[in-house]
């Protein structure tokens, strides 16, 4: 019965292997199981960090009355969100246009065929029962009717996805962006809006771009404040670095506990830009301890990164993480416990559940040396005791993420492991994830998943190759990130110009997804955009130019509405209006290394680098550029426009500042 989940590559489906209820995957024999019985189907669709996920299992999947009333009159779904992202696409939207509001787990009721008649998110046991017996005697009595409704609302979301438009993305349109994000914008306590709060990753990024090719201090102020806010509160683990998924509260103190991939990849990039913006101490040490937590805490024995730490420690959230006055005391003794609760926040009252509190760094410490020991000994204890889960499974897209901020941050901060270990992730998911071809979305203990990569999937591990290829000059990830480029150019665009998230000969849902909302990782298009048009300043490519300017336009409409849910869209769309701006260092030795190391501290959003000797085999930018006069030079091009070399470092600097005067002396790149 639950051993249908026993064989899955899913940590979450392998959580409810041993439940009463009869779990299916998500397949074709499910489907058919219902159209035999000519029952319903019951999905939930979940992933193995949620915390409400878990009580959802304690309360009702674990509880032998509701198994037997998913028995008796429908083909129980399980599905991990995580997996399968267009299946959650398409039956979010319903949940969302049915019930106004989304989240996991996601409950749905659906026809034999697919068609989603009810749809809602957490239901305690008794809400569960009910709409099992209410839905079981519509389905039996008023059969005529649910179906109607359920082909209605397909076709209505259909139709949605078919209005889907595109808009160009403008400096205009970045000036707006600009400006709503600043009425947005949390003064008092940084972000944007109310509680809850979610790291902003890929609004912050924009920022810092739009301050970079404009120079706007709002923007940069807007960004310091929600990067410092972050930093300093419960959202970031004082003691092993990461962060947590979001903030409860508005102030970024209690956070919500679960660490995810996506968000500590992506604020590992937005730090080591800041830092590199500003050269800020605290967003140097905030980007060393993100760094440090994903080689340490996600990443796995085969080289690449697992996805999440789990919010709840033996079903408690956040056990593992807080503290009481007595047991700073306790590990640390009478002195250096009171001074250290006073440092991080620790009250008598508590600042999360039962007197705990967790830990704050709202200023830096006084006594450096100091404050690295406390750390380290209250990290040992903390490592005794009970640890959340961890799910081992490794997304495609989310180490695409990883392999991108390793390889820039190494680079910026010069940790050279951090790109050994980007490295060793991208050959590991180039070799494993890559089958017949095609590339797949997930793969534990080195065993890859059955379900296809989707279109973020080849944009984000692009995006993750040319970074690392920048990093290290190696053509190797260039070629690579054009194969996915091509691919997913031939198999998820349409000849019209309408990119999908799935391929056009996946398995076909009730609408084919067409996400275009950057929310908590990146859109399928903005993640295309950033790809395509690093690919096309490496290369000189007009046509993949032309593509990324196609793939921005995408999310033109929402960064209009909402610029918080266009984030990346809108930063793709600052390297596009400033660049691009290609840096082409030929030689090696100290001189190259100081013209590499200019050029890389470059704050322009349209950047790119290629380094290497005259003429380096697959590295486009070098092809025709020889030493000059024996030394080692640097070939500047703005916008396809190129000066003259230069072996001076200073001159260096000022042809890659953002903004930087076109040069006198010309020829085409």
């Amino acid at each position: 019965m639950a051993n249908r989940l026993a064989d899955s590559t899913s940590p979450y489906l392998q959580q409810h292997r041993d439940n009463p209820v009869d779990w299916w995957e998500w397949s074709p024999e499910a489907f058919a199981e219902a159209a035999r019985r000519d029952v319903p189907i019951f999905l939930s669709v979940g992933y193995a960090a949620c915390h409400w996920c878990h009580v959802m299992a304690h309360e009702s999947f674990e509880d032998d009355t509701v198994a037997a009333a998913l028995a008796d009159g429908y083909v129980a779904i399980k599905v991990d969100r995580e997996e399968r992202p267009d299946v959650d696409a398409v039956y979010m939207a319903a949940t969302t246009a049915l019930s106004g509001h989304g989240g996991w787990p996601m409950t749905c009721l659906l026809t034999p065929g697919g068609d989603p008649f009810f749809a809602g998110t957490y239901l305690a046991k008794g809400q569960l029962l009910q709409l099992l017996d209410a839905a079981g005697a519509a389905w039996r009595d008023q059969r005529e009717q649910v179906l109607a409704s359920g082909s209605h609302i397909a076709r209505e979301l259909r139709a949605a996805t078919d209005r889907s438009s595109s808009r160009a993305v403008t400096d205009d349109t970045l000036a707006r962006a600009a400006a709503a994000l600043r009425g947005l914008h949390d003064d008092a306590r940084g972000g944007f809006g109310g509680a809850p709060k979610f790291p902003p990753s890929m609004v912050l990024e924009f920022l810092l771009r739009h301050h970079a090719r404009t120079g706007s201090p709002d923007a940069l102020a807007m960004a310091e404040s929600a990067l410092e806010a972050m930093a300093r509160g419960g959202l970031n683990d004082q003691l092993a670095g990461g962060f947590a998924r979001y903030s409860v509260d508005a102030a970024w103190v209690i956070p919500h506990f679960e660490k995810m991939l996506y968000d500590n990849a992506q604020l590992l990039r937005a730090y080591a830009h800041w830092h590199r913006a500003t050269g800020s101490p605290l967003a140097a040490r905030v980007a060393r301890d993100t760094a440090t937590f994903l080689l340490r805490d996600l990443g796995t024995d085969l080289g690449a990164f697992a996805s999440a730490l789990d919010a709840d420690t033996d079903g408690v959230e956040g056990l593992t993480y807080v503290w009481t006055p007595e047991q700073l005391v306790e590990v640390l003794g009478e002195e250096d416990g009171a001074a250290a609760a006073r440092l991080l926040a620790v009250t008598p009252e508590g600042t999360f559940e039962h007197g705990a509190s967790t830990l704050q760094l709202r200023r830096d410490p006084d006594d450096g040396t100091w404050w690295e020991g406390v750390r380290a000994r209250l990290l040992a204890a903390r490592d005794e005791r009970p640890q959340p889960a961890r799910d081992d499974k490794v997304v495609t897209s989310w180490n695409g993420l990883a392999i991108a901020a390793l390889a820039e941050a190494c680079v910026l901060l010069d940790e050279p492991t951090w790109v050994d270990a980007a490295v060793t992730c991208a050959t590991f998911v180039l070799d494993t994830h890559v089958v017949d071809g095609r590339l797949r979305r997930a793969s534990r203990d080195g065993a890859v998943g059955r379900a296809d990569a989707v279109l973020d999937d080849h944009g984000n591990l692009a995006d993750g190759l040319l970074a690392l290829h920048q990093a290290t000059s190696d053509p190797r990830w260039l070629a690579a990130a054009g194969d996915l480029i091509d691919a997913a150019v031939t198999r998820f665009r349409d000849d019209d110009g309408v990119w999908h998230d799935t391929a056009h000969d996946a398995e076909p849902l009730f609408a084919r997804p067409r996400g275009a909302t950057d929310n908590a990782e990146p859109a399928g298009p903005s993640a295309m955009a950033h790809a395509l048009l690093t690919y096309a300043a490496l290369t000189g490519s007009t046509r993949h130019r032309e593509l990324a300017e196609e793939a921005i336009a995408v999310g033109g409409p929402i960064a209009d509405q909402d610029p918080r849910f266009a984030g990346w869209t809108l930063a793709a769309a600052e390297a596009a209006v400033a660049g691009p701006l290609q840096v082409a260092i030929v030689g090696d030795g100290p001189d190259a290394e100081a013209l590499f190391d200019v050029a890389r501290r470059s704050t322009s959003p349209g950047l790119v680098i290629a380094h290497g000797t005259p003429d380096a085999p697959g590295q486009p930018l070098l092809a025709d550029r020889p030493l000059v006069a024996g030394r080692a030079a640097a070939y500047v091009c703005r916008g396809f426009v190129c000066d003259a070399p230069v072996t001076d470092v200073t001159a260096l600097r000022a042809a890659t500042a953002p903004g930087g005067a076109q040069p006198p002396h010309i020829e085409r790149s």
